[in-house]
């Protein structure tokens, strides 16, 4: 049986992860700007303040984990106002040891781990769209203690460090959209797989991308009318059956490009085009360039 969210996951291919300690006492406040990359944290101990921009604040106590798959700016503080100093990520050089805000004596208000990494995937704009923009999980001991793994890998630098990251941050990616599917799910991949009847006909989809699927086969696997299935999937999924449809094979299709193990030809008949010019012209329509040109430019 397909799974969908493994599948988008691996296309998504984190890589490169960078992790360090925080803490804060006192009166402090730091801005981040907008970085873009997925990024996350647990608190080890103690509390405070975070703003995540377009999103409520929330107050982080211990055991609490965050996700943000393509991190917009956010403040994080303690309770006490504050100027906050401003950082951008993108300039500002990496840390190689616990960083401390506000006073830098005596025991810290909160402790946290977090990090960052990066998502190698020619598509990724379009997959991360399938994910909530902020994951917020209370008390979940296991994303908490892959978060320590995590921070173990990264500092002690042994042999296998790079595969034994990837691996982790796959399995941090899949605990945490576990956690968050369902009806409180923003429109996307997670909250299409938390309705059951939606979740199999994406199954179908993702299990059989060249099949030539209608609106009316779709919904005999949902068990829905055809009006009533189309209406559920657009709501939940935040586009049409057919439209996902496309968008799945167009990422599966950039993938094979990217890796250069398939002539055109090949990678048309595998995501349901009867032919190269067909696959061609929807490739174009769909990426803004033609195919030939995206795999000489996206070496894997």
């Amino acid at each position: 049986m397909s799974d969908p969210l493994s599948e988008v996951i691996t296309l998504l291919r984190p890589r490169t992860v960078f992790s360090k300690g925080i803490s804060g006492a006192g009166r402090w406040a730091v801005r981040y700007s907008d970085f873009g990359e997925p990024s996350f944290c647990t608190v080890i101990a103690g509390s405070c303040r975070l703003a995540v921009d377009g999103q409520p604040v929330v107050t982080l106590e211990a055991g609490d984990f965050i996700l943000l798959p393509a991190t917009p700016g956010f403040t994080i503080s303690g309770f006490e106002p504050v100027e906050p100093t401003f950082i951008d990520p993108k300039v500002a050089p990496a840390a190689t040891e616990e960083v401390r805000h506000g006073a830098q004596e005596g025991e810290p208000d909160v402790r946290l781990l977090g990090g960052y990494f990066v998502f190698d995937s020619p598509d990724r704009d379009l997959l991360v769209s399938m994910l909530p923009a902020m994951i917020h999980a209370r008390g979940v001991k296991r994303l908490s203690a892959l978060v320590q793994f995590v921070g173990e890998e990264t500092s002690e630098r042994r042999l296998g460090r790079d595969l034994v990251l990837a691996r982790l941050v796959e399995i941090l990616l899949v605990e945490a959209l576990r956690w968050s599917e369902g009806d409180d799910a923003p429109p996307g991949l997670l909250r299409g797989l938390g309705d059951a009847r939606l979740a199999e006909a994406m199954r179908q989809i993702h299990g059989d991308p060249a099949r030539a699927w209608t609106i009316a086969e779709l919904a005999k696997k949902a068990a829905l009318s055809r009006s009533s299935f189309f209406d559920r999937f657009s709501r939940a999924v935040g586009q049409s059956p057919m439209d996902y449809l496309v968008s799945w094979r167009m990422a599966l299709a950039k993938d094979m490009l990217r890796r250069g193990e398939l002539d055109i030809a090949d990678v048309a008949e595998r995501v349901g085009y009867k032919s190269a010019s067909a696959f061609s012209t929807a490739f174009s329509r769909h990426v803004g360039e033609r195919p030939g040109r995206f795999a000489r430019t996206r070496p894997a």
